[in-house]
């Protein structure tokens, strides 16, 4: 309209011109607005993909928690959020596909443990990425720093490799004779090897000898412990998901070999291992669904800080000490968040 309250025909040129801005001013809009932003358009429900590094039993007291709070965010699983559970069931090379699939769907946010985060970043730069579990993130060359992570990854860190001299030193206390220790580990990932370095270290404290038992897959566990003949008194197993998800063999086969073993999450000592000292992994995931609402919201993942574990669970399997003929000091029993008994 003119100043003089009639309408004014603009130009075909003006027309042009003014969808030219509008087409470029929506394009640059539809780039800088976060994946997280777009999720909250009227109608549109979030969509989450949750890629598993084990299986859906081996992790269902961990997606628990996520799912419930969330819920007490307001996001509640296929009414106002959709989760899209893929598991890899510990073989690696299945990475690189659920990302892949994650990306054509596309989904808003990725939340994850630390093995599947570089073949999550290989697939994209722009999604969202949450990991539950990082032994050292920063270490592991996934994050700029703990306090600003950068590019769009964030998550949770375990303090794996902080914990290492810990889990020595309890083991120490239980199995005060031990000359040899052996190390079971996924050499695969880049960031156990940084947990076995802390766990030398550990051992040269105790003037323990380490012995490497490096397996990359479900049948290296048998042969790695046959390879031992009777040299080790103990057993540091290092967490991933290739142990979390052979729990049931390896206790078998550390309870065969008669080695006190000491891992870094609860699960494996409820199927028979001696004891653990570990970020509690509920706990964890819980704490995951914090960052992920966040990023639902609109906050950009590398601006949010990756967060350290404030709960530590020491289990003792008392049921296991007894088998193998050992005696837990009063005083670690003491210490213990749960007994087993």
């Amino acid at each position: 309209m003119s100043r003089h309250g009639t309408f004014e025909v603009p130009s075909r040129g003006d027309m042009k011109r003014r969808d030219f801005i509008t087409l470029i001013g929506g394009a640059a809009a539809s780039v800088a607005r976060p994946l997280a932003a777009r999720a909250q358009q009227p109608g549109k429900i979030p969509l989450v993909g949750f890629l598993g590094t084990t299986t859906a039993a081996a992790m269902s007291d961990w997606t628990r928690p996520f799912e419930q709070r969330l819920g007490e965010h307001g996001w509640v699983q296929g009414r106002t959020i959709r989760i899209e559970y893929r598991w890899a069931e510990a073989h690696p090379e299945r990475y690189a596909e659920i990302a892949a699939e994650f990306v054509k769907l596309p989904v808003d946010v990725i939340v994850t443990t630390v093995p599947a985060v570089p073949a999550l970043k290989a697939a994209t730069s722009v999604i969202p990425i949450v990991f539950a579990l990082a032994t050292d993130p920063v270490g592991g060359g996934l994050i700029a720093s703990l306090a600003r992570p950068g590019g769009n990854v964030t998550g949770l860190s375990m303090q794996a490799t902080d914990l290492a001299s810990k889990r020595v030193e309890l083991l120490h206390q239980v199995v005060p004779n031990i000359g040899d220790l052996a190390i079971l580990a996924n050499v695969e990932i880049p960031q156990i090897l940084l947990e076995i370095h802390e766990v030398e270290t550990a051992a040269q404290k105790f003037n323990f000898k380490i012995i490497r038992l490096e397996v990359r897959r479900a049948e290296d566990l048998a042969p790695a412990f046959a390879s031992l003949d009777d040299r080790a008194q103990a057993l540091y197993v290092c967490t991933d998901p290739l142990t979390v998800i052979n729990r049931m063999s390896i206790n078998t086969l550390a309870s065969a070999a008669r080695l006190p073993a000491i891992y870094g999450v609860r699960d494996l000592v409820v199927a028979g291992g001696l004891m653990s000292y570990g970020a509690d992994f509920a706990d964890q995931f819980r704490r995951t669904a914090d960052l992920t609402d966040k990023i639902l919201h609109g906050t950009k993942p590398g601006d949010i800080p990756v967060e350290q574990p404030t709960k530590f669970d020491l289990v003792v399997n008392l049921k296991t000490a007894k088998a193998l003929g050992l005696t837990v000091p009063p005083t670690l029993l003491a210490l213990a968040d749960e007994v087993i008994e």
